[in-house]
């Protein structure tokens, strides 16, 4: 078959003729095969296509895999074939998709219409006989070709038409006119922590003794309790020397106090850059044991990646043109107007002739594979959105070709197009716009454009229900309520999602006015007695132990939302028909006010009438019991019960 230049237009008679099948709307496909698609490591993957071709003749199509293997498509609806792949090997794969007019289909369903209409086929089986002789078959199976050969001499329509002989026909009849998508689909396959993860975010400093700075050490103390929660990745916003110039003091204030700590964004001091540790934090060989105990408590650590330097990073002597400067020679400190950060100066990422700054991005290159060595590739980003996109796609392929298993998670609370771009370009994992999404109505639509449209193939969302930076309004009025069923929401509604240290205790006390918090740790030491009153960790231990039992709780695309008639109330579905596990969540959105409401059993899921009977257990408190029909009333309290977990067993469903 004539081929050309991957993705090009065939030019020639020849070339256009070995096209006679159409194939497109390849899903996943990212920008037609730009970017990769994502994927994980055994998990099932639909790839669909339009397929088709001119006349009546019947069509077959299949998924080619890198190693030549095929999966066979099956017709879904008008012209739209579909299967499922599982791809078991971290790292690039690709696929592309084949057709053909499969000539035995076509054969038999014009054949058997005239055997049921009593009209004569001998020359149908004429045509047949042709066809099987004409066949060279698969190595071991000469046999079963010339026993068709035989059954068509013969007019045995019995055995031409029948089930067993259409089933060996797609597997080895003719192909004719196959046509190949004209080019390879990319895949990146992740390994599973990439979609299906829990972060806890905490301050290494503040978990000292009360007075004194923390150290690793110190974490390595707290790694039961973290643990405990049920949390499977610990992150640490940057751990590396904190400059003194411009140093930051409390609550943000432009001059520090003596013994003030500064914000560890501020990165760079006479002690060492990105690849050294803060020394009141402890050595490396205090770091690496920290890794080894958090891995044996079933923990990695994830690092907070920011590209900032403060004035004193020893970069700016080693190597000025590595940074941004004014006019007057200066060098210029970041802003995002109207803030102002005076303790952090900018990095140099493109020439002044357009090429990129290839010194400087090899040292940060080398700066996350030199963690790596140290046992981390969970890699939080801060701010990607402000460091160009090529920059982003060469420095995570570099660093995939040495570790597949890495995983970076974007932090950019930006523009859409920007945050999916991100995505696009390698990001495993996104931080999204849960915070902000309040009402029923907020959350339906964002949770439906991350889970059916084109984004699903590419962005993963990482649901925090709050971090260092942001205070989110609604939880600074909400009480100990609005902590528990936003929690609840993003550990249920996302694969991937975190919390900052100090959600736990409902921590709220906001700076006047703004989306920020009141004694913010970014600039001071944070003590804290995580049994004190009024906590939520029953709650963070319940969703995440669910979690991890739970199958339906892996893969987000399987969300659901179902009517339940009141617009404080948000229901959906966690359903998984390969393991016969289906979780329903009642989340009671308004924090200050019950509710009783009406709401649907969702029977037409399992093809159930309206009057049918499920079994329930209720996961919260443990009790079995039935719904009988499709129409239920439930009471939600913010007091003491602001979300339901059930768990369906539909008729002769797996319990």
């Amino acid at each position: 078959m004539a081929r050309t230049k991957t993705g090009a237009r065939p030019d020639t008679a020849e070339a256009l003729a070995a096209y006679r099948l159409a194939i497109e709307s390849v899903e996943p496909e990212i920008d037609g095969g730009r970017f990769a698609a994502k994927a994980v490591a055994g998990w099932p993957v639909t790839i669909s296509a339009d397929v088709f071709g001119d006349g009546h003749e019947k069509i077959g199509a299949a998924i080619v895999l890198a190693d030549g293997s095929e999966v066979r498509m099956t017709h879904v609806e008008n012209d739209r074939w579909a299967a499922d792949v599982t791809f078991d090997t971290v790292g690039p794969a690709r696929f592309s998709i084949v057709a053909w007019r499969d000539l035995f289909a076509t054969w038999r369903h014009g054949a058997s219409r005239k055997v049921a209409a009593g009209q004569d086929i001998s020359v149908e089986m004429e045509e047949a006989r042709r066809m099987f002789a004409a066949m060279t078959p698969p190595r071991g199976e000469k046999a079963e070709l010339r026993a068709l050969e035989k059954a068509a001499k013969a007019g045995d329509t019995e055995t031409l038409l029948s089930e067993d002989t259409a089933e060996y026909m797609a597997r080895v009849g003719p192909r004719a006119n196959e046509t190949r998508y004209i080019r390879d689909v990319p895949v990146w396959v992740d390994r599973e922590r990439a979609a299906f993860s829990a972060w806890y975010e905490l301050f290494p400093r503040s978990w000292g003794p009360e007075g004194r700075h923390g150290t690793f050490r110190d974490v390595i103390a707290a790694l039961p309790y973290i643990r405990d929660l049920g949390f499977d990745v610990l992150y640490f916003p940057p751990i590396h020397p904190i400059g003194a110039t411009n140093r930051k003091g409390k609550n943000n204030s432009l001059t520090a106090e003596p013994g003030d700590v500064g914000s560890p964004y501020a990165i760079g001091s006479d002690d060492g850059e990105m690849t050294d540790v803060h020394p009141e934090l402890g050595t490396m060989e205090d770091f690496d044991a920290l890794v080894r105990a958090a891995s044996e408590e079933g923990l990695e650590i994830a690092l907070d990646i920011a590209l900032n330097a403060s004035p004193d990073h020893p970069w700016i002597r080693e190597h000025p043109d590595w940074f941004e400067r004014r006019p007057d020679g200066t060098i210029k400190y970041a802003e995002n107007p109207p803030k102002k950060y005076e303790d952090i100066v900018n990095f140099r990422y493109y020439l002044d002739d357009g090429r990129p700054n290839l010194p400087f991005w090899t040292a940060i290159r080398d700066m996350f594979l030199h963690w790596a060595d140290h046992g981390v590739l969970c890699f939080r980003v801060d701010n990607p959105h402000t460091k160009p996109f090529p920059f982003w796609e060469w420095l995570i392929d570099e660093i995939r070709a040495r570790h597949p298993g890495a995983i970076f998670l974007s932090e950019a609370f930006t523009r859409p197009k920007v945050m999916k771009r991100l995505a696009k370009v390698g990001f495993n994992q996104s931080y999204t716009y849960y915070t902000w999404r309040n009402t029923k109505a907020e959350l339906t639509e964002y949770l439906t454009e991350l889970t059916t449209e084109s984004c699903r193939h590419y962005m993963r969302p990482n649901f925090f229900t709050n971090t260092p930076d942001i205070n989110p309004v609604l939880l600074q009025s909400s009480g100990r309520a609005g902590f528990r069923t936003r929690l609840l929401m993003a550990a249920s509604l996302s694969g991937n999602y975190g919390m900052y240290s100090g959600f736990e205790l409902c921590e709220a006390a906001p700076l006047p006015g703004k989306e920020e918090y009141l004694d913010s740790e970014k600039y001071e030491l944070k003590h804290r007695d995580f049994d004190a009153d009024g906590h939520i960790k029953d709650d963070i231990r319940l969703i995440n132990r669910i979690r991890r039992e739970e199958p339906a709780m892996k893969d987000f695309l399987n969300l659901k939302f179902f009517p339940a008639f009141d617009d404080r109330v948000l229901y959906y579905g966690r359903f998984d028909a390969a393991s016969q596990n289906y979780l329903l969540f009642h989340v009671l959105i308004d924090p200050h006010g019950a509710a009783e409401f009406g709401f649907e059993v969702p029977l037409w899921e399992f093809d159930l009438p309206d009057e049918a009977s499920v079994e329930v257990q209720d996961l919260i408190q443990g009790n079995r019991f039935s719904w009988h029909g499709k129409d239920h009333t439930l009471a939600l309290d913010p007091q003491s019960r602001p979300y339901a977990i059930w768990k369906l067993t539909p008729p002769g469903g797996a319990a």
